[in-house]
């Protein structure tokens, strides 16, 4: 996905980094243990409550505190991902305890566990990086006031409107802020602002409505999932049971 260089989830016991740099931002969550790291020669710790970003091209290294080793989870983000101008902000300040913000990435790395599920999939990961990525900015720059929404209405609606042109085959959240001309974190919050749900869940909404219609008129279940963009059966049954309480199939027999 464009912004994300590579993810890792692991667990180690015993391993110890070696002092080591990175072409990417280096987004950290630690879910188990403590890590203490190094990043230019002055030491830091990362632990469970926090969110930790090192910036590209800057050596760190990284070790257990706890015999148990530790666990933890990274988004690799592309070098410009990130306003490159900000390195020297993460080197000064290369974490922040924060719950709303770790609850931010623990949700980007929700969407990023599932690559090829459906179209939605990928989009709810573009939108969920976008506020991430404007999150991290903000800290860095000083910006500690939770961002005010500019309501921006039209925007809101011509964003629903590309939305609803591409129910099946989807639209990229890059490309939507390409073709209305807007930031994509401000195209994000200005059509939650505006319609009170985020754009990903609107878009799966919509392709749910279509599915709806064409079970009652007697579409086969498999049929369906093709024709409004979901990545196959099984992946249109979990978004409709998530939404309606029943099966796909269920659905369908409740109209006879």
């Amino acid at each position: 996905m464009a912004g994300v260089a590579e993810v890792l989830h692991a667990h180690f016991p015993r391993h110890a980094y070696p002092s080591h740099t990175h072409d990417t931002w280096t987004l950290l969550l630690v879910d188990s243990g403590t890590v203490a790291y190094d990043l230019e020669r002055h030491h830091h710790g990362a632990l469970g409550d926090r969110v930790t970003l090192l910036p590209p091209h800057v050596p760190h290294d990284g070790r257990s505190v706890e015999a148990t080793g530790f666990r933890k989870r990274v988004v690799y983000l592309e070098e410009d991902a990130i306003d490159v101008g900000l390195v020297g902000a993460a080197v000064d300040h290369p974490g922040w305890a924060e719950a709303g913000l770790r609850a931010q990435v623990h949700a980007l790395h929700g969407a990023l566990a599932r690559p090829g599920d459906d179209v939605d999939a990928g989009f709810e990961a573009e939108v969920r990086l976008a506020l991430v990525v404007d999150a991290l900015q903000q800290r860095l720059t000083g910006t500690t006031e939770p961002r005010v929404v500019r309501r921006d209405a039209p925007l809101a609606h011509r964003l629903r409107d590309l939305l609803d042109a591409h129910v099946a085959d989807g639209v990229t959240l890059p490309e939507a802020a390409r073709v209305l001309g807007a930031h994509p974190a401000h195209l994000v919050r200005a059509f939650s602002g505006e319609f009170g749900i985020s754009p990903h869940r609107y878009l799966t909404g919509r392709r749910l409505d279509r599915a709806r219609r064409l079970l009652l008129a007697g579409e086969r279940p498999a049929d369906v999932a093709a024709v409004v963009g979901f990545h196959d059966q099984s992946h249109l049954t979990r978004h409709f049971r998530r939404l309606l309480g029943v099966t796909p199939a269920a659905y369908a027999r409740s109209a006879q």
